[in-house]
């Protein structure tokens, strides 16, 4: 798959190969509708659209709404594109598949609030759940019986409270992949926070991704 990437947009990682991965074991058809929250240069959705599915992707930042737009004609693929807020544009909408990659780095501000610019991408507040505290909330409203949604993250940004939230709202949730990986420039930043935190040992310099598998039972 060819992908371009504007100055800005999230490049695609070890978090979205390993969403990639369970995305290829999900069942799709052309009957299947995906949601792609927080789409980026669009990988996920676009590999969904390859799939068969019929894909919307939703991302706040207009140049990663742009850059999908592009690779989705480069690919040949079809996907329903939204500028806006996480599901806002698709709040009266229900799916079978909702895929999410949302910022999960903590940041040092004491207040959560997003990050800015290409920080947009990865900053989630002081500990990291920003976005994931809201999709937790939102997506599963979003679910159709028997829908499923997946969700990578860091382990850093607390695994236990997503698991918990989405079984608060209904999903039967697991841990269905796991993967380690040494910190890239951002993480490696900020490791002496995350030291102070407690979040990694001291000079430990890597971090778990794991996706979390929810499915709204029909």
């Amino acid at each position: 798959m060819l992908l371009i990437r504007a100055p800005g947009v999230y490049a695609p990682q070890g978090d979205t190969e390993l969403l990639l991965f369970c995305l290829r074991r999900e069942v799709l058809g052309a009957a299947s509708r995906v949601l792609d929250l927080g789409t980026g240069t669009g990988a996920v959705a676009l590999a969904a659209a390859g799939a068969g599915a019929r894909v919307t992707a939703v991302d706040l930042s207009a140049r990663a709404v742009a850059t999908t737009w592009v690779n989705a004609r480069l690919n040949r693929r079809r996907v329903r594109l939204h500028r806006g807020d996480l599901a806002a544009p698709v709040a009266d909408r229900r799916f079978d598949l909702i895929t999410a990659n949302p910022p999960y780095v903590p940041t040092g501000d004491a207040v959560a609030r997003p990050g800015r610019g290409a920080a947009l991408a990865w900053d989630a507040g002081a500990d990291g759940r920003l976005l994931l505290d809201r999709i937790c909330r939102e997506a599963p409203r979003l679910l159709a019986g028997g829908g499923r949604l997946l969700l990578v993250q860091s382990a850093l940004a607390g695994v236990p409270a997503t698991l918990a939230a989405l079984r608060s709202a209904g999903l039967r949730v697991a841990v269905v992949a796991r993967r380690r990986q040494a910190f890239g420039p951002v993480m490696t930043a900020r490791a002496e926070l995350f030291e102070r935190r407690g979040l990694i040992r001291p000079g430990e310099r890597e971090e778990e991704l794991v996706v979390v598998r929810g499915v709204r039972e029909s």
